[in-house]
């Protein structure tokens, strides 16, 4: 062959890799919301599709990250547990998504772990929930019980003076594996078992007459009583309806809530709930520049002058501005990189602080106690005077209690029992 042609099928040769090299820096990086978007819990989740919709197209109006765009795709697990697992399954095989943002309930979360862990997927979950979990590939952006549940009761005990507990949620593992955290908790400090009731709904739940008289009966003991809830979805309209129905005010038995934020007290008349709490990492109402900007943001976007925000909103903030950091770092969206690189890395929140991705794939997060207000607002009552780190693996539960979660080698395990020196696998299943 002459020394033209070689030169020639040279020239070609380089023409095509640096074409190829071309299409492939322009690829989308492709990011899977898996969300209900009908069912029990859309009044909830739909809203956090919304979200991930906007922070997508802000970034892309900013040049996307490394060059690529970022293209969304949405499904509809529709308040399905085991439809959550085919969704995400369709994400990651068929779809070939680079990241998942997603679920609300742990049940759902559960559902899709196995097949995130199978697929080597990214999971970034947005809400609060039990602990008792760790996954190097989910990252958890919303709180654990000690970012929310442990500080929510030690302010009912050591500020309002409660010492009668009713802790309500609906019945499934997130309410169930919290309540046994903070019966535990409640005991140590002192409460007797005759002073803790404990009562689980199914999702949807809607008559609350009988259990809202039984909770009245309960606080007429003479002793300062509160509830503690963890009921999830459209069950709390009807629920916060019977208390007003019923007369109970935050005067008499305080609610203070774990899963009803701005989004669900939109659809209840708040006047009957004034007083009444809840404990989160963010409210729409907090005072800072990050936090009107986003309103701003979202007002736009929605096209509703009264749309509200909430903290699982802030929590997909949060991890999706982590998401891109880390693949700004890792100079690639390789989901192997990029578990790597986000291990540190800070980002603001909407408090007007920061937010630092822990070793253990969980976040350091501020705790705020909101009390309702009768615009459907929050005016916060209680914070911490810093950002509290997540803990996978609560002090309060005797199978965790010696467990720590780092993802950093050598270590690179979530559930280590720091006794034994012994790594018992990836995740470690809550209780039912």
């Amino acid at each position: 062959m002459s020394i033209n042609k070689l030169v020639k099928l040279g020239l070609c040769a380089l023409a095509l890799s640096i074409s190829f090299n071309s299409v492939a820096a322009e690829d989308p990086i492709r990011v899977g919301i898996l969300h209900s978007l009908s069912g029990t819990m859309a009044i909830s989740e739909s809203t956090l599709k919304d979200t991930m919709l906007m922070l997508i197209e802000k970034q892309n109006a900013a040049g996307g990250v490394l060059g690529r765009k970022l293209e969304p795709v949405v499904v509809d697990p529709a308040s399905n547990w085991p439809l959550f697992a085919e969704k995400a399954r369709e994400l990651l095989a068929k779809d070939k998504v680079d990241v998942i943002f997603g679920n609300w309930t742990s049940v759902s979360r559960k559902s899709v772990l196995p097949v995130i862990e199978e697929l080597n997927g990214l999971l970034f979950y947005p809400v609060q929930y039990e602990g008792e979990e760790s996954s190097e590939n989910v990252f958890y952006t919303g709180a654990a019980p000690n970012q929310q549940a442990l500080p929510a009761v030690d302010y009912l005990m050591n500020n309002i003076g409660v010492e009668r507990w009713v802790l309500a949620g609906t019945d499934y593992v997130y309410p169930r594996t919290t309540n046994k955290i903070l019966e535990t908790y409640l005991k140590d400090k002192g409460v007797a078992a005759s002073d803790i009731m404990i009562n689980y709904t199914p999702f949807g739940h809607s008559n609350w007459q009988a259990i809202v008289s039984d909770i009245k009966a309960f606080g007429n003991a003479g002793k300062k009583t509160a509830v503690v809830s963890t009921i999830n979805g459209d069950a709390n309209v009807p629920f916060y309806r019977e208390l007003g129905n019923q007369g109970i005010d935050a005067a008499d038995i305080p609610v203070i809530a774990f899963s009803v934020g701005e989004q669900e007290l939109s659809g209840i008349d708040t006047g009957p709930l004034v007083g009444h709490l809840a404990a989160w990492n963010y409210f729409m109402s907090v005072d800072s520049d990050a936090n009107y900007d986003f309103i701003d943001d979202w007002v736009a976007y929605s096209g509703n002058e009264n749309a509200v925000t909430n903290d699982p909103m802030e929590a997909h903030y949060i991890g999706f501005n982590m998401y891109i950091e880390a693949v700004k770092k890792a100079g690639t969206a390789d989901v192997d990189a990029v578990k790597d690189a986000i291990i540190g890395v800070s980002v603001p929140n909407l408090t007007g602080g920061y937010a630092t991705m822990m070793p253990n794939h969980h976040i350091t997060k501020p705790v705020l106690i909101g009390e309702i207000q009768d615009n459907g607002q929050f005016s916060v009552v209680w914070e911490t005077p810093s950002t509290v780190a997540g803990d996978a693996w609560s002090d309060f539960l005797p199978g965790s209690k010696d467990l720590i979660s780092d993802w950093r080698k050598p270590l690179f395990c979530g559930n280590f029992n720091v006794v034994s020196g012994t790594c018992g696998g990836q995740a470690k299943a809550a209780a039912q």
